[in-house]
C-alpha cells in the first residue's frame, strides 16, 4: 500500500473539504488524501518545495483543483502543471462551483483532464466526489513513468 499514489485536494472552503474527505472515505479508497488550501501551497507540494521538500517523490493519482483559490488561483496552478514536462501527465480535475463558460474553455485550453461543476445538493456532491475518486485513483490507467524525469524541479 506504500506505493499507492495520493490524491491531492486543493480547496479553500472548509465545508467542501469536509464533504470531499467524507465522500472519498466512503469510497473506501486507501489512497492518502493531501489537502492544500491555496494554489501556492499546491505548487509547493507538486514541486516538492518548502514544507514538502522531503515528501516521497510520488506524483498524485489526481489533483482535485478548485478554481477560485487564494494566493495562486486554480487556472494559474493548472497552467503551471500542464505547461511543465515534469508534471503535465498528472491528471487534474477542475472541481468548482463556477458555471462560467470562460472558466470551462480556459481550463480545457490549459489542458485540464476534466471539469466538474460542484453539485449544489449534499447527496449529489457526495456521489460526484465518490465517482471521481474511484475513477481517477482506481480505474484510470496513467501513462508510464518516464525514466529520465528528475524527481523534483
Amino acid at each position: 500500500m506504500a506505493n499507492l499514489k495520493p490524491i491531492l485536494l486543493v480547496e479553500d472552503n472548509p465545508n467542501d473539504i469536509e464533504l470531499t474527505l467524507a465522500a472519498l472515505e466512503k469510497s473506501q479508497l486507501a489512497n492518502e488524501i493531501v489537502i492544500c488550501r491555496d494554489g501556492a501551497e499546491a505548487l509547493e507540494y507538486l514541486y516538492r518545495r518548502g514544507p514538502y521538500e522531503a515528501r516521497e517523490p510520488l506524483d498524485p493519482a489526481v489533483v482535485l483543483l478548485d478554481l477560485k483559490l487564494p494566493k495562486v488561483d486554480g487556472l494559474e496552478v493548472l497552467a503551471k502543471v500542464k505547461g511543465d514536462a515534469q508534471t503535465r501527465a498528472i491528471p487534474v480535475v477542475m472541481l468548482t462551483s463556477s458555471r462560467e463558460e470562460s472558466d470551462l474553455v480556459r481550463s480545457y485550453d490549459l489542458g485540464v483532464n476534466a471539469f466538474v461543476v460542484k453539485p449544489v445538493g449534499f447527496k449529489d456532491f457526495f456521489e460526484a466526489i465518490q465517482d471521481l475518486g474511484v475513477f481517477w485513483a482506481v480505474l484510470n490507467e496513467p501513462p508510464p513513468h518516464k525514466g529520465g524525469w528528475p524527481s523534483n524541479v
